[in-house]
């Protein structure tokens, strides 16, 4: 396993080991010791399964008071995913990072708390397995405008189909600060 830093704070991209031989291939998702090995720390309690059809944008989403880390790969077809830093006071704060992932090269991304985090559908299906480090919390359930200009997302997709929930979000500059989370200098 291999583990580079994306360009926001505390985001790490993972590439697992994959096994291929002449029957298909075998992949270890996800082990805790390991992944702690790697920096990953968070402590995951709840697996999440997302089926999007080409098109679909999901997100941004975010939780406070009860933020969630998250740890996401797709399993089938390919998205491009998001991150947007959003803890005032933190250097990459309201920065974006986002990348390609796919089945066909099983990289993940870790998402630590403290980002809204959304994502693009770019084939006819797509299923997104995404570990998360807090359970659902829908007193929390917060999100940021995936086209707020302010943070000049380039998204790959130029109408996408939306809920109405996302449809209707705020751009970050309208969330009131007691709704974002603190960001912690972590200790070196």
């Amino acid at each position: 396993m291999r583990v580079e830093p994306a360009p926001l704070k505390d985001v790490l991209i993972v590439h697992p080991d994959v096994f291929p031989d002449d029957r298909g291939s075998f992949m270890e998702l996800y082990r805790e010791a390991r992944y702690e090995e790697h920096g990953i720390p968070a402590r995951f309690v709840q697996d999440n399964l997302s089926r999007s059809i080409r098109g679909t944008l999901r997100g941004l989403h975010f939780q406070h008071p009860s933020p969630q880390a998250k740890l996401i790969q797709a399993i089938q077809g390919e998205i491009f995913d998001v991150c947007v830093d959003i803890r005032p006071g933190s250097p990459t704060f309201r920065r974006w990072f986002g990348m390609r992932l796919s089945a066909e090269d099983p990289c993940q991304l870790f998402v630590p708390e403290g980002f809204a985090h959304g994502f693009s559908a770019l084939t006819e299906e797509a299923l997104i397995l995404y570990k998360c480090s807090r359970p659902y919390a829908p007193e929390g359930d917060a999100g940021i405008l995936w086209s707020d200009p302010d943070l000049g997302i380039d998204w790959p997709v130029n109408d996408p189909l939306l809920s109405p929930k996302d449809r209707d979000l705020p751009r970050l500059r309208d969330v009131p600060a007691d709704r974002l989370p603190v960001y912690a200098e972590k200790a070196p």
